[in-house]
Parts: C-alpha cells; structure tokens; sequence
C-alpha cells in the first residue's frame, strides 16, 4: 500500500512539471509561414500572414520565458492564421483565373457577334 501511495505521489508530480520546449518547436509554424509565403499570402492574406507571424514572434518570446502552455497555442494560432493564408490565397487565384476566362469569353463573344451578326446565339 506504501508502494502505491508514493507511485500515485509521483505521477501527480510529474504532471504538475513544465514541458522544456527545444529549439525546433517553432519549425512547424515557421515551415506554414514559408508555405503560406510561398503561396501567395503576402498578396493575397496580408493580414492572416501578419498574425501569423505576429504569434510565432511571441511565441518565441514565451519560449524564453519558459511559459510552455502558452507557446503551445501561440504556435497552432500561427499555423491556422497561415493556413487560412494559404486558403485565402488559392481562392484569391481561382477568383482571379475565373475573371480573366470570363473576360476572354466576353471578348470572343463580341467577335463572333460581329463576323455573325445577330444570328450568333
């Protein structure tokens, strides 16, 4: 029963200690800004690309402050804010794709209306 008691103290312990964070807990949310980056976000999720960038600098900061809970959410913040850039970025270029097809079509339109006259539908 002693033996028990102090297994149980142990593991009540061992919970209540903070995690050390190493030096590669940011790679991934720096890794999502990259590809965010890389996708356009700067253009076309100016804002989404600040916060993400914004919490990955604080994140930092609370590395160093050995605040481990709070780096933890400040890194997943970052990776949604750039894959929210990232989104926003492919629907930006779909829209974009989508505006210059219509113009052409608009244009062939016009030029099958004049060699055809009214007789084009």
């Amino acid at each position: 029963m002693k033996f028990i008691s102090i297994v149980a103290v142990l593991l009540v312990l061992s919970a209540c200690t903070t995690v050390k964070l190493g030096p590669d807990v940011t790679v991934s949310a720096e890794n999502a800004i990259a590809a965010a980056t890389k996708a356009g976000g700067d253009e076309f999720a100016p804002t989404e690309m600040r916060f993400a960038r914004e919490k990955l600098a604080t994140a930092k900061t609370s590395i160093e402050k050995q605040k481990s809970e709070v780096t933890m959410y400040l890194i997943e913040e970052s990776e949604i804010n750039s894959e929210l850039a990232i989104e926003k970025s492919r629907a930006a270029k779909a829209r974009r794709e989508a505006n210059e097809l219509r113009k052409n079509n608009e244009i062939l339109e016009a030029r099958l209306r004049e060699t055809f006259g009214g007789d084009f539908k």
